[in-house]
């Protein structure tokens, strides 16, 4: 309970500062993987866990299911449908263009490992995750167009990296047992079941909602803890019926969006919000189990080679080759290249492979995705504010750009904990309020 406590604390003093921090370029990330590490088994010893303790996978698989409804479900699709082209480009060629790279990398790398092993690697090394990197894809002086991009990259490729991820975990087993070759209708089966949980909570659920809410039989509130309630059923109720709950989660989101037409996009901070929370827990969870343990054994080069790999050239020239034709400077390429950060999604994806997994292929996971992961979190966080104001800087100067294009404000929100307020904000909130509605109309009035 001590080490519960004072992971508490951290989560209380962070909340206090975030916006001091983010001007630091410290990341709410760094802060928990570090505060993990330091309380975990590997430091102090204050959060006595394990990676067989069942807590630990039922906390990170509900946050992932949160984020992925959320994300999915508030993606303005209608506000892109005029310029699909970047985010297609990303989601449809760069990712398995990514997965592959990764695949091959792996087999190189490291001797022995079987292609399905391989290519589970790469894949759960391939989503990115935008809230290590948020100044890229909230400093307004990146253009629009390419925030967007990145922003709906982030939002959606965790989602279709799931049932990838469920067939080479499905690969690696049925090697592992001897040549098992039910995986593949099992996998399939999988995704089925939690597509059909997905119509019956994301498209029936919204359905209901919207009903309800046109009725005048619901408020804020309720709208609110509804959302939530679906976004946990979408992925329990898959589980139960054996399905694949992030499947379930990340279609659901996406029916529960058309069902609503996202006009209770608002509604749904209350459960990112959660989602975030349960984030520093995760993250902390982390630090705790994977970097801290890694770090007091002797380190791998090779795991540490890959993730380097992992970062730069295998997602830097899939992005390359997904952006030609588009026009785009190389300095954007190499921008939106870079900014891939590894996250929540893949210490999820690590979590969940490392059940199934016998001790050989574990072990070698475990430090190749906690590096990959760990010097994500460090070097995206210390880069993206940097890199976007001078990014920024350069294209602004720059005229008749395709990068200029007009395009809508991407939908970031809540997960932007550390952005500071405008001046206008700061001022209006730092003036005493006064109770005369009279004098608040007109201040000059005696």
């Amino acid at each position: 309970m001590a080490g519960l406590t004072v992971l508490t604390v951290v989560i209380v003093i962070y909340t206090l500062v975030a916006s001091k921090l983010d001007r630091w370029w410290i990341t709410g990330p760094m802060v928990f993987v570090a505060a993990g590490a330091l309380l975990g088994p590997g430091g102090l010893d204050l959060l006595p866990l394990s990676l067989s303790n069942r807590a630990v996978l039922t906390i990170t698989e509900l946050t992932l299911a949160l984020l992925l409804f959320t994300a999915a479900s508030t993606v303005p699709l209608r506000d892109v449908r005029d310029d699909l082209g970047l985010p297609n480009r990303l989601l449809f060629i760069g990712l398995p263009l990514t997965i592959i790279a990764g695949a091959v990398a792996a087999h190189l790398v490291f001797p022995g490992v079987t292609w399905a092993a391989a290519a589970l690697i790469a894949t759960i090394l391939a989503p990115t995750d935008a809230a290590l990197g948020l100044a890229v894809v909230t400093d307004k002086a990146v253009p629009v167009r390419i925030r967007r991009a990145l922003n709906i990259e982030s939002g959606l490729n965790d989602g279709i990296a799931t049932p990838i991820v469920t067939l080479f975990i499905a690969m690696v087993v049925a090697e592992e047992s001897l040549g098992d070759k039910s995986w593949g209708l099992e996998a399939v089966k999988e995704i089925g079941l939690a597509i059909a949980a997905a119509a019956v909570v994301g498209y029936l659920g919204g359905a209901l909602l919207s009903h309800a809410k046109a009725r005048g039989w619901t408020s804020v509130v309720s709208e609110q803890i509804c959302i939530l309630a679906l976004a946990l059923l979408a992925y329990q109720g898959s589980v139960a019926i054996g399905g694949n709950g992030f499947v379930a989660a990340f279609v659901g989101g996406l029916l529960f969006g058309a069902a609503t037409q996202r006009r209770l996009a608002e509604r749904t901070e209350f459960t990112e919000t959660l989602g975030l929370s349960a984030g520093f827990v995760v993250w902390s969870l982390f630090g705790a189990l994977f970097v801290g343990e890694l770090l007091v054994h002797v380190l791998s080069a090779r795991p540490i080679f890959y993730a380097i790999l992992s970062l730069t050239v295998i997602r830097m020239v899939p992005v390359l080759i997904a952006m030609i034709g588009t026009r785009l400077r190389p300095a954007t390429l190499v921008f939106m290249g870079w900014f891939g950060p590894r996250g929540l999604a893949s210490v999820v994806f690590t979590l969940l492979a490392l059940e199934e997994f016998e001790e050989g292929n574990g072990r070698l996971l475990v430090e190749t995705a906690t590096w990959t992961i760990l010097l994500s979190v460090v070097l995206h966080g210390l880069s993206a504010s940097p890199l976007a104001a001078r990014y920024g800087a350069m294209i602004g100067r720059a005229s008749d750009l395709p990068e200029k294009t007009p395009a809508a404000e991407p939908n970031i929100r809540l997960r932007d904990i550390g952005a500071r307020r405008n001046p206008a904000e700061q001022r209006m909130n730092s003036e005493p309020p006064t109770t005369n509605p009279e004098k608040r109309k007109n201040p000059g009035h005696q």
